[in-house]
């Protein structure tokens, strides 16, 4: 057989990234304004933000994004009542199907939701520094990135581009519903595991609800119907039970006392160790080390 090959045809592609942000703001933040050659987008995970593009104000709520062409003025401010958050992604594009997105308001789906996580998540692995910096002018590559991050980084945004225009275009359904909650489940199994993994590296430390979603850039509900769904309790009894489990095996190694090692695992005190410890155990850490001994001394 005389096979033929076919080339691929790129009809958007992304030559650069200039930045990459996740943003929590007060209620009270402003950004003066800017413009520069390259375009870049705004979209709204929570709360709302009131945006300048061209001299033309837009309000824009959650799950809505807005697109500014290359050297078009911007800027953004809260509103004075909603601490939003927003992701902010510049970048630059040559792509004659780019006019689409000039002067646009739009509402992404499901799926363009969780590509932006995923392009947030990519950048956490690829480049150093923080997300969270607005006055960020330039993106250093991690020592050790993931591999392929950038390639994932670059492929992630042409899909959300491409999604918008054939959605919004010739209403092509961005994923039907199977592949949508295929999508989701994988992304909520890496989401979990990344903030087990984080639970993990901070166990000697005391953590809040905050931090955890702070870190992990993730809401408080979600986080809480995340890891229901995965392990069938909240976040913070969760770590409680990671530490007790790590409290466990520091008393079968037998090198510190009771308190040394409630002090270790970020406990208040060792009444409260002792506490959190029966309750997820069944026995106080004297009674389980009694245990263990015996066991030991005796075995099944």
């Amino acid at each position: 057989m005389n096979y033929k090959s076919v080339k691929l045809q790129d009809t958007i592609t992304i030559q650069n990234i200039y930045s990459i942000h996740y943003f929590e703001y007060m209620c009270d933040f402003s950004f003066p304004g800017e413009s520069h050659d390259f375009w870049e987008f705004l979209c709204v995970d929570k709360g709302e933000v009131n945006v300048l593009a061209d001299k033309k104000p837009h309000v824009l709520k959650k799950g809505e994004i807005i697109f500014h062409k290359p050297n078009e003025f911007h800027n953004v401010n809260s509103n004075g009542l909603i601490a939003p958050n927003l992701v902010v992604i510049s970048f630059s594009c040559a792509s004659p199907s780019m006019s689409f997105f000039e002067e646009k308001v739009l509402q992404i789906s499901e799926s363009e939701r969780l590509l932006l996580a995923q392009i947030i998540q990519e950048a956490k692995h690829v480049f150093d520094g923080r997300l969270d910096d607005p006055y960020q002018e330039e993106l250093i590559k991690a020592k050790q990135p993931a591999f392929a991050g950038e390639q994932l980084i670059r492929l992630y945004l042409e899909q959300l581009l491409i999604q918008l225009i054939r959605r919004y275009t010739i209403g092509i359904p961005s994923q039907n519903t199977l592949l949508v909650k295929s999508i989701k489940q994988k992304a909520d199994g890496e989401l979990f595991e990344q903030i087990q993994k984080y639970m993990e590296t901070h166990i000697r430390e005391t953590l809040t609800i905050e931090q955890i979603c702070k870190n992990n850039s993730i809401g408080r509900s979600q986080l809480q119907k995340l890891f229901r769904s995965k392990s069938g309790y909240g976040a913070i009894e969760y770590f409680s039970r990671l530490k007790v489990d790590l409290a466990k095996q520091m008393i079968r190694e037998n090198h510190y006392n009771f308190t040394q090692i409630a002090d270790a695992l970020g406990f208040s005190s060792i009444h409260y160790f002792s506490r959190q410890f029966k309750q997820i155990t069944g026995m106080t850490p004297s009674e389980y080390a009694s245990s263990i001994k015996a066991l030991s001394d005796h075995p099944v």
